[in-house]
């Protein structure tokens, strides 16, 4: 379906983010750094593709959820100089959904390589919820 053309963006021999060119368009895996980077600096727009449950026990936020179950490119928003990035639990999801909004005529779309697992991982600051209210709690980096 996809053919690897190139793996770019090395820094002191560690890969930052890659890039496939496939015939359909440009598949970006971006890190979490990288993600988180551009949040701050209101340079991506995320879109969350886990279940409702997942996003609602706990999301990166700012991201917008689309479930895969319900995904279709033709909903995914659009902003002038913003990037798509899609994210999962891990990124096998979101690289299905990306590939599929790539099939259906997006030129260029990203998702974040590790999913949430990752971002948690990297200590990046997330939306949970307090199991004994239920309302939604910010948790910063350790």
């Amino acid at each position: 379906m996809a053919t690897l053309i190139s793996k770019f963006l090395q820094t002191n021999s560690e890969v930052k983010s890659w890039t496939q060119k496939t015939l359909n368009g440009e598949l970006q895996t971006w890190t979490t750094d990288e993600v988180a980077d551009a949040i701050a600096n209101e340079k991506i727009v995320l879109i969350d593709v886990r279940t409702p449950a997942e996003y609602a026990f706990e999301h990166v936020e700012g991201a917008m959820l689309l479930p895969m179950a319900f995904f279709d490119p033709k909903f995914l928003p659009g902003e002038e100089g913003k990037t798509v990035v899609l994210m999962c639990g891990s990124s096998a999801r979101s690289g299905k959904m990306a590939c599929k909004a790539l099939m259906s005529g997006r030129e260029r779309i990203a998702h974040l390589d590790g999913g949430f697992a990752a971002w948690k991982k990297a200590g990046q600051p997330y939306i949970t919820t307090d199991m004994a209210s239920g309302a939604p709690v910010r948790k910063a980096p350790d």
